[in-house]
């Protein structure tokens, strides 16, 4: 399987684009605690289709949050990063198994409605001091693991679990970033056990990850120099934006 095969009928116009949009999301990425999910479909999707985008946003996320994870590593709760881990194992790779037999459009319209709400939610819970605990974030994500599991872009919801937990600014980042390293190799092993790790699938993560590695610590320049309302206020934004995206992409396939 040659890997330069996958990139036949694709321009190198398509192809600039495709890595020009990688390395702005890996800098979002590296300032909300997620991008490539969200963003590398609305160039992809057109390109070669729906099929292949979460196989190769789960090969490429493992470059992606490496270079964060390096970025940020002093910043992660090793802790909170393992419950999540543990709890979200086998509900990510039972997503991962169900993403080509199951339709996620109705999902994706409940989670964008939730995630858009979870932030003013969020916020009168800190002001009510109210936090969950780590049986909550464990049961978090249990439901978390089957969304990862057979989507893309769902990484908003991992955002929203961890602020509750209490992190905030870097270590938030740092902790997504080591989680999803985590639920992207369990992944790549569904997917490459079903056999839609395919040439084209290979050569757009590789493009997309190799591009974006230097993303993460162009970002980390800014976060470091960042007060931490304003890197809360941007988080608080990926969230909203990551749920209006979900519910646009449902309704577009429920309407198609």
């Amino acid at each position: 399987m040659s890997i330069l095969s996958g990139f036949a009928d694709i321009s190198l116009l398509q192809l600039v684009l495709v890595a020009g949009v990688a390395l702005f999301a890996s800098i979002v990425g590296g300032l909300a605690g997620y991008g490539t999910g969200a963003l590398m479909p609305l160039v992809l999707v057109p390109l070669i289709g729906a099929e292949p985008v979460v196989p190769i946003i789960a090969i490429s996320a493992v470059f992606t949050n490496l270079s964060r994870a390096t970025a940020y590593l002093r910043h992660a709760d090793r802790r909170r990063a393992l419950i999540v881990i543990l709890a979200a194992a086998l509900t990510t790779a039972l997503g991962a198994y169900g993403y080509t037999r199951l339709t996620s459009a109705g999902a994706a319209l409940v989670i964008g409605a939730m995630l858009i709400a979870s932030v003013p939610l969020r916020r009168l819970a800190r002001r009510r001091e109210i936090r969950i605990g780590d049986t909550g974030l464990g049961v978090g994500a249990v439901g978390y693991g089957v969304v990862v599991g057979g989507t893309s872009g769902s990484g908003v919801i991992l955002l929203s679990l961890l602020m509750a937990a209490g992190l905030e600014g870097a270590a938030v980042i740092a902790t997504d970033a080591v989680i999803s390293v985590a639920t992207s190799v369990i992944k790549i092993s569904v997917f490459g056990l079903a056999g839609v790790v395919t040439a084209q699938v290979l050569a757009f993560a590789l493009l997309i990850g190799g591009i974006a590695l230097p993303g993460a610590f162009f970002a980390r320049a800014f976060v470091e120099r960042m007060p931490v309302h304003i890197h809360t206020a941007i988080l608080d934004l990926a969230v909203i934006a990551g749920g209006v995206v979900m519910i646009s992409s449902a309704a577009r396939s429920l309407l198609s």
